[in-house]
Protein backbone atom coordinates (compact mmCIF):
# COMPACT_ATOMS: atom_id res chain seq x y z
CA UNK A 1 0.00 0.00 0.00
CA UNK A 2 1.72 3.55 -0.74
CA UNK A 3 0.54 6.67 -0.64
CA UNK A 4 -1.04 8.79 2.48
CA UNK A 5 -2.21 5.78 3.92
CA UNK A 6 0.91 3.95 4.05
CA UNK A 7 1.57 1.70 6.69
CA UNK A 8 5.10 1.57 6.93
CA UNK A 9 5.11 5.84 6.61
CA UNK A 10 2.82 5.70 9.53
CA UNK A 11 4.18 3.47 11.71
CA UNK A 12 7.89 5.12 11.00
CA UNK A 13 6.78 8.41 11.83
CA UNK A 14 5.66 7.13 15.26
CA UNK A 15 8.96 5.16 16.19
CA UNK A 16 10.82 7.85 16.69
CA UNK A 17 8.21 9.11 19.47
CA UNK A 18 7.66 6.06 21.02
CA UNK A 19 10.50 4.02 20.88
CA UNK A 20 9.69 0.13 21.76
CA UNK A 21 6.31 0.96 22.34
CA UNK A 22 4.83 -1.08 25.40
CA UNK A 23 3.52 -4.36 26.70
CA UNK A 24 0.66 -5.46 28.95
CA UNK A 25 0.34 -3.46 32.31
CA UNK A 26 3.78 -1.05 31.12
CA UNK A 27 3.95 2.33 29.64
CA UNK A 28 7.63 1.70 28.68
CA UNK A 29 9.73 -0.97 28.34
CA UNK A 30 12.66 0.43 30.19
CA UNK A 31 10.19 -0.70 33.19
CA UNK A 32 10.08 -4.16 32.68
CA UNK A 33 10.13 -6.62 35.48
CA UNK A 34 11.88 -10.08 35.29
CA UNK A 35 8.34 -11.94 35.66
CA UNK A 36 7.71 -11.30 32.08
CA UNK A 37 10.13 -13.00 30.55
CA UNK A 38 7.91 -15.92 31.11
CA UNK A 39 5.26 -16.39 28.55
CA UNK A 40 2.83 -18.23 31.28
CA UNK A 41 2.87 -14.97 32.62
CA UNK A 42 2.28 -12.24 29.77
CA UNK A 43 -0.52 -14.59 29.71
CA UNK A 44 -1.91 -13.19 33.01
CA UNK A 45 -0.98 -9.67 32.77
CA UNK A 46 -2.75 -9.52 29.70
CA UNK A 47 -6.31 -11.13 31.82
CA UNK A 48 -5.30 -9.05 34.47
CA UNK A 49 -4.80 -6.14 32.19
CA UNK A 50 -8.75 -5.90 30.56
CA UNK A 51 -11.02 -3.62 31.38
CA UNK A 52 -8.53 -2.12 33.43
CA UNK A 53 -5.81 1.05 33.69
CA UNK A 54 -1.75 -0.10 32.77
CA UNK A 55 -1.09 0.81 36.27
CA UNK A 56 -3.72 -1.25 38.16
CA UNK A 57 -2.69 -4.24 36.10
CA UNK A 58 1.15 -3.23 36.76
CA UNK A 59 0.10 -3.89 40.65
CA UNK A 60 -1.78 -6.34 40.67
CA UNK A 61 0.33 -8.46 38.73
CA UNK A 62 3.11 -7.72 40.46
CA UNK A 63 1.26 -8.44 43.48
CA UNK A 64 0.40 -11.64 42.26
CA UNK A 65 3.49 -12.90 40.78
CA UNK A 66 5.74 -12.29 43.97
CA UNK A 67 3.51 -13.97 46.14
CA UNK A 68 2.76 -17.17 43.56
CA UNK A 69 6.01 -17.17 41.65
CA UNK A 70 5.23 -20.51 39.51
CA UNK A 71 2.23 -21.88 37.48
CA UNK A 72 2.21 -24.42 40.09
CA UNK A 73 1.63 -21.81 43.09
CA UNK A 74 -1.30 -20.16 40.51
CA UNK A 75 -2.71 -23.42 40.46
CA UNK A 76 -2.52 -24.79 43.76
CA UNK A 77 -3.78 -21.44 45.46
CA UNK A 78 -7.23 -20.93 46.15
CA UNK A 79 -9.16 -18.59 44.28
CA UNK A 80 -9.79 -16.22 47.12
CA UNK A 81 -6.09 -15.40 47.98
CA UNK A 82 -5.86 -14.90 43.90
CA UNK A 83 -8.79 -12.30 44.38
CA UNK A 84 -6.89 -10.51 47.02
CA UNK A 85 -3.61 -10.21 45.14
CA UNK A 86 -5.16 -8.94 41.83
CA UNK A 87 -8.14 -6.91 43.08
CA UNK A 88 -6.59 -3.61 41.96
CA UNK A 89 -7.57 -5.00 38.45
CA UNK A 90 -11.14 -5.08 39.21
CA UNK A 91 -13.21 -7.65 38.53
CA UNK A 92 -11.31 -10.05 40.86
CA UNK A 93 -13.93 -12.92 40.99
CA UNK A 94 -14.23 -13.33 37.47
CA UNK A 95 -10.41 -13.18 36.97
CA UNK A 96 -9.38 -15.07 39.79
CA UNK A 97 -11.46 -18.18 38.50
CA UNK A 98 -9.55 -18.33 35.25
CA UNK A 99 -6.38 -17.24 35.73
CA UNK A 100 -6.28 -20.57 38.03
CA UNK A 101 -7.78 -22.63 35.43
CA UNK A 102 -5.28 -21.09 32.68
CA UNK A 103 -2.62 -22.56 34.96
CA UNK A 104 -4.47 -25.69 35.65
CA UNK A 105 -5.28 -26.53 31.59
CA UNK A 106 -1.47 -25.23 30.88
CA UNK A 107 -0.27 -27.73 33.66
CA UNK A 108 -2.24 -30.91 32.85
CA UNK A 109 -2.96 -30.36 29.12
CA UNK A 110 0.18 -28.85 28.34
CA UNK A 111 3.24 -29.71 30.50
CA UNK A 112 3.58 -26.87 32.15
CA UNK A 113 4.80 -25.24 28.53
CA UNK A 114 2.13 -21.94 27.26
CA UNK A 115 1.69 -23.26 23.97
CA UNK A 116 2.05 -21.34 20.68
CA UNK A 117 -1.24 -22.37 18.93
CA UNK A 118 -4.04 -19.95 18.61
CA UNK A 119 -6.75 -22.36 18.78
CA UNK A 120 -5.23 -23.89 22.16
CA UNK A 121 -4.99 -20.14 23.74
CA UNK A 122 -8.40 -19.36 22.17
CA UNK A 123 -9.71 -22.40 24.40
CA UNK A 124 -8.68 -20.64 27.94
CA UNK A 125 -11.00 -18.99 29.76
CA UNK A 126 -11.11 -15.21 29.47
CA UNK A 127 -8.76 -15.32 26.13
CA UNK A 128 -10.01 -13.81 23.38
CA UNK A 129 -8.08 -13.15 20.12
CA UNK A 130 -6.82 -9.57 21.32
CA UNK A 131 -5.13 -11.68 24.70
CA UNK A 132 -4.06 -14.47 22.45
CA UNK A 133 -1.93 -12.28 19.55
CA UNK A 134 -0.63 -10.08 22.32
CA UNK A 135 0.62 -13.17 24.46
CA UNK A 136 2.06 -14.30 20.33
CA UNK A 137 3.81 -11.46 19.91
CA UNK A 138 5.02 -10.10 23.28
CA UNK A 139 5.41 -13.61 24.67
CA UNK A 140 6.92 -15.43 21.55
CA UNK A 141 7.95 -13.07 19.27
CA UNK A 142 5.53 -14.06 16.21
CA UNK A 143 4.30 -11.83 14.21
CA UNK A 144 0.56 -11.11 15.23
CA UNK A 145 -1.11 -8.18 15.57
CA UNK A 146 -3.18 -7.01 19.13
CA UNK A 147 -6.60 -5.05 18.45
CA UNK A 148 -7.33 -3.61 21.41
CA UNK A 149 -9.08 -0.47 22.11
CA UNK A 150 -6.65 2.13 21.25
CA UNK A 151 -5.54 -0.05 18.02
CA UNK A 152 -9.07 -0.63 16.70
CA UNK A 153 -9.83 3.40 17.27
CA UNK A 154 -7.22 4.83 15.35
CA UNK A 155 -6.73 2.66 12.69
CA UNK A 156 -10.52 3.81 11.97
CA UNK A 157 -9.16 7.16 12.65
CA UNK A 158 -6.58 7.48 10.31
CA UNK A 159 -8.04 5.78 7.13
CA UNK A 160 -6.41 2.62 7.52
CA UNK A 161 -9.00 1.01 7.84
CA UNK A 162 -12.82 0.80 7.92
CA UNK A 163 -14.01 -1.80 10.60
CA UNK A 164 -17.06 -2.32 12.66
CA UNK A 165 -15.51 -4.24 15.30
CA UNK A 166 -11.34 -5.82 16.39
CA UNK A 167 -11.85 -8.68 14.61
CA UNK A 168 -12.58 -6.89 11.32
CA UNK A 169 -9.78 -3.92 12.29
CA UNK A 170 -7.50 -6.95 12.52
CA UNK A 171 -8.15 -9.00 9.50
CA UNK A 172 -8.07 -5.39 7.14
CA UNK A 173 -4.55 -4.65 8.54
CA UNK A 174 -3.56 -8.44 7.99
CA UNK A 175 -4.12 -7.50 4.36
CA UNK A 176 -2.27 -4.06 4.03
CA UNK A 177 0.39 -4.27 6.97
CA UNK A 178 4.00 -6.03 6.26
CA UNK A 179 4.35 -9.16 8.49
CA UNK A 180 7.24 -7.43 9.61
CA UNK A 181 5.05 -4.89 11.19
CA UNK A 182 2.32 -6.46 12.78
CA UNK A 183 3.90 -6.52 16.46
CA UNK A 184 4.93 -2.63 16.02
CA UNK A 185 0.85 -2.05 15.15
CA UNK A 186 -0.03 -2.63 19.26
CA UNK A 187 3.38 -1.16 20.79
CA UNK A 188 3.36 1.72 18.91
CA UNK A 189 -0.67 2.79 18.73
CA UNK A 190 -1.24 2.21 22.43
CA UNK A 191 1.17 4.50 23.31
CA UNK A 192 -0.38 7.07 20.66
CA UNK A 193 -3.30 6.71 21.89
CA UNK A 194 -2.10 7.27 25.46
CA UNK A 195 0.09 10.55 24.47
CA UNK A 196 -0.82 12.02 22.01
CA UNK A 197 -4.12 10.54 19.70
CA UNK A 198 -6.26 10.51 23.32
CA UNK A 199 -9.75 9.10 22.99
CA UNK A 200 -11.35 12.44 23.78
CA UNK A 201 -9.36 15.16 22.99
CA UNK A 202 -6.83 14.22 20.24
CA UNK A 203 -3.76 16.02 20.28
CA UNK A 204 -4.10 16.81 16.42
CA UNK A 205 -1.50 19.53 16.25
CA UNK A 206 0.95 17.53 18.36
CA UNK A 207 0.30 14.22 15.61
CA UNK A 208 3.04 13.07 13.83
CA UNK A 209 1.18 11.52 11.09
CA UNK A 210 -1.55 14.36 11.08
CA UNK A 211 -0.77 14.48 7.09
CA UNK A 212 -2.21 10.83 6.91
CA UNK A 213 -5.45 10.58 9.20
CA UNK A 214 -8.48 11.34 8.09
CA UNK A 215 -9.56 12.61 11.44
CA UNK A 216 -6.39 14.75 11.59
CA UNK A 217 -6.65 16.39 8.13
CA UNK A 218 -10.30 17.21 8.92
CA UNK A 219 -9.79 19.27 12.39
CA UNK A 220 -7.00 20.74 10.51
CA UNK A 221 -9.34 22.78 8.00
Amino acid sequence: MVGEKDPVLILDRLRPLYGEGVYPGRSDKRSRPDWMDIPFNVLIATVLSQRTRDENTREASDNLFKALPTIEAIAGADTETIELLIRKAGFPVQKAKAIKSIARIVLEDHGGILPTDMDALLSMPMVGRKTANCVLAYAFGVPAICVDTHVHRISNLIGMVSSRNPDETEIQLRETVPENLWRDINALMVRHGQVTCLPRRPKCQECPVIGCCDHGSSADR
